[in-house]
């Protein structure tokens, strides 16, 4: 019987496996061998595979390196998330900045007031105040020298960083520790972009609801604490993604300060060099771009030679980053920025300061447009009085005096074409003589009551009597007037009695015509000050200015006719062809004595400087009129005069009232003066005087019955009468 029916032996695997351990499929012995008598064939062995490398057990750290995992994984979650918040906040702050910039255009005339440019006679400019802006100027309308010095001064990677040079602060930094102060304190590695960003007071204008004066919003505007700096930077930040590098570097050329009343580069060079800023050389460039640092202190109107050594160290730094060649380095060190004439001059301080103080605030000192004034200054004669002046103190006062002196010099009409203030030239701000300081007259204010006598009659040779003579002063004690030489001359003329300066004929002659109307004529050829009640009016006990002076012997010198002293001939508005104003109601006014009179008391005051106290003021060659003028104790000083040309006039004193020594003024303020006309004439022909002529005065002869004696001022009518009876007198 078969085995048929039993089952088929089962599958096993065998111990040995392959590589990739799969059992292999054997047969019994018995299985399908049996019936071939074969013995069974040996099994192929499965192709081996590369065996797979023991994995190594994981190291185990230890409690270090444990520790050392978990506190980074800390820190790096704490960084990463404080790194994001940061940089959304910084994300959020330049969005919003750069919502409130403006377009460019609007961003580059910051300042706060306009400016004021003065033209001379000739229309030449002598004097800018305020805050002078020349125009709107681009990185690539000015000189390529002021744009790459700009950049070599104050932030040579301006273009290779977002608005913040982390570099640059981190240097700032550095220095600023190794020098012994804070990290924020001096150098602060603020690039351009950041500069013209405190330029523009981070957005914020002025508001005078907010903020209590426009110092302290400049000086907001200039804070240095950390938050500001901050905020200063996303800013600036903001700027890089909305302007250019050049739009920002546009902005900071036309909106930072650079010293002497210039705002931007392009007033600042027609300010000390008379160009445009598209035409400035490397050594006027370096010197515009050192002035950023310190515009007020560096400033070459204040001091040229510390405005070049700074310029030098600019040219260097432009030659260090390639800006400039050696040889271009070379000859810009060889070859320093001057200042052009205008500026070097820097003439009419004083007569400048006046102008701005004598016109309406809103159209100089607060105009918030550029105003252009044409005045009366002639820079020729500005500097004659200036050298004239300097030429008398340093050879003729002693060293060390602190006495003053002022001088102003005037057309007839009144028109000014010279002022000096004070001893210090070139000036501006300060306390003005010739203009602010009121004193007495002394002497000088004798021609107005020779004036007032002839205009009511009385001629050049009527007698008056100097003596002894005592008035009664009501409320006062009983006055009684002296010569300055303590000694009495007796029957003299008025011209003798006006050319000698002596104070007893002109009292007489001023109580005879009466105060009032000798206050009345004075008044109206310009001294408004007030004028003294009593008897010593005639004397010059009245205070006055040496304008006002010098404008009423101009009055004199026309012909009788009262002037305004006038500086402005016209004001307009930049680019405006219409005036605005003119002469502000200077020159010529209404007439006050006769023309007669006028060329009478002339004559009378040419004897002065001919023959009598005057005579240090004489002219060789060239007829000149005058009155010398010294008040009590000598504390005041003058000499009024005049050609057919000029008046001048010259006061001596101290600030402080403190007597002159050895000063009288027909002393010091006479030479003075002479100095002065000498260099205003220079290269002029003589002219004469509008004077009376008189026929030279006949020996005295024997008067004969019937004949008019003299008249004497000084006399009574009762006296006269006698006198005109008796052939005698009752002196």
């Amino acid at each position: 019987m078969s085995d048929s029916g039993r089952k088929p032996p089962r599958l096993r695997a065998t111990r040995g496996t392959g590589g990739n351990g799969r059992a292999d499929r054997r047969g019994t012995a018995k299985g399908g061998a049996a019936g071939t008598g074969k013995k069974p064939a040996a099994a192929k062995p499965a192709a081996r595979r590369p065996a797979q490398r023991a994995r190594r057990p994981a190291r185990r750290r230890g409690f270090v390196g444990n520790l050392f995992a978990f506190l980074w994984r800390i820190v790096w979650g704490f960084t990463w998330r404080v790194s994001l918040i940061v940089a959304l906040l910084i994300g959020g702050g330049v969005i919003y900045y750069y919502s409130t910039l403006q377009a460019m255009d609007e961003l580059l005339d910051g300042r706060p007031r306009g400016s004021v440019t003065m033209l001379d006679r000739d229309g030449a400019v002598f004097a800018w105040r305020g805050a002078q802006f020349g125009g709107a100027v681009t990185a690539d309308s000015v000189s390529p020298h002021l744009k790459h010095a700009v950049i070599a001064t104050e932030d040579k990677r301006f273009y290779r960083h977002p608005g913040v040079d982390p570099i640059g602060i981190a240097g700032a930094i550095r220095i600023n520790l190794s020098e012994g102060r804070g990290p924020l304190e001096g150098h602060g590695g603020s690039t351009i972009t950041q500069q013209a960003a405190k330029l523009l007071c981070l957005g914020n204008r002025y508001d005078s609801a907010v903020h209590e004066s426009e110092a302290a919003y400049e000086a907001s505007c200039r804070e240095t604490t950390l938050w500001r700096k901050l905020r200063e930077a996303l800013y600036a930040m903001a700027m890089e993604a909305r302007y250019s590098k050049d739009d920002i570097l546009s902005i900071y050329l036309n909106r930072a300060y650079m010293g002497g009343g210039a705002y931007g580069a392009e007033a600042a060079a027609q300010r000390f060099f008379g160009k445009p800023a598209a035409a400035v050389d490397p050594g006027e460039a370096a010197m515009l771009a050192g002035l950023l640092t310190a515009p007020t202190a560096l400033a070459p109107t204040t001091n040229l030679q510390r405005s070049q050594d700074r310029a030098a160290v600019v040219v260097r730094l432009m030659e260090d980053q390639g800006y400039l060649t050696s040889a271009q380095a070379q000859e810009a060190l060889a070859e320093p920025a001057v200042l052009s004439g205008a500026a070097e001059a820097r003439a009419g301080g004083y007569f400048a300061d006046w102008l701005m103080s004598s016109t309406p605030e809103y159209l100089t000192r607060d105009t918030t447009e550029d105003v252009v004034i044409r005045t009366t200054l002639d820079q020729r004669i500005q500097k004659a009085a200036e050298a004239a002046l300097a030429d008398v103190f340093e050879t003729r006062v002693r060293e060390g005096s602190e006495a003053q002196a002022a001088i102003v010099v005037m057309s007839a009409d009144g028109a000014v074409r010279g002022m000096v203030g004070g001893r210090k030239q070139r000036v501006s701000g300060v306390f003005n003589r010739a203009t602010q300081a009121n004193r007495q007259t002394g002497s000088a204010f004798k021609p107005f009551v020779y004036a007032t006598a002839l205009e009511l009659g009385w001629r050049h040779d009527d007698i008056v009597t100097d003596e002894p003579i005592t008035i009664e002063v009501p409320g006062s004690r009983p006055w009684s007037p002296e010569n300055y030489s303590d000694d009495f001359y007796g029957p003299v003329t008025l011209t003798e009695a006006l050319a000698r300066s002596l104070n007893i004929p002109a009292v007489k002659i001023s109580e005879e015509v009466g105060r009032e109307n000798v206050r009345s004529v004075a008044a109206e050829f310009g001294l408004v000050s007030d004028l003294a009640d009593g008897p010593a009016l005639a004397l010059g006990a009245s205070e006055s200015t040496l304008l006002e002076m010098t404008g009423a012997y101009a009055g004199i010198l026309n012909g009788g006719s009262a002037v305004t002293p006038y500086g402005i001939v016209d004001l307009r508005l930049r680019g405006e062809d219409e005036a605005l104003i003119d002469n502000l109601g200077g020159g010529i006014r209404e007439r006050v004595i006769r023309e007669e009179a006028a060329r009478e008391l002339i004559y009378m005051m040419e004897k002065v400087v001919s023959e009598g106290t005057g005579g240090r003021a004489r002219l060789e060659g060239r007829e000149a009129a005058g009155k010398t003028g010294t008040t009590q104790a000598a504390r005041d000083a003058w000499f009024v005069g005049f050609t057919a040309d000029y008046v001048a006039g010259v006061w001596m004193g101290y600030d402080d009232n403190t007597p002159l020594t050895g000063v009288t003024g027909g002393g010091l303020p006479a030479e003075i003066w002479r100095e002065t006309m000498l260099r205003v004439h220079e290269g002029t022909e003589p002219r004469p005087l509008p004077m009376l002529r008189p026929a030279p005065r006949p020996e005295p002869q024997p008067r004969t019955a019937g004949q008019e004696a003299p008249r004497d001022v000084g006399q009574t009518v009762l006296e006269q009468v006698l006198q005109d009876i008796f052939g005698g007198g009752t002196r």
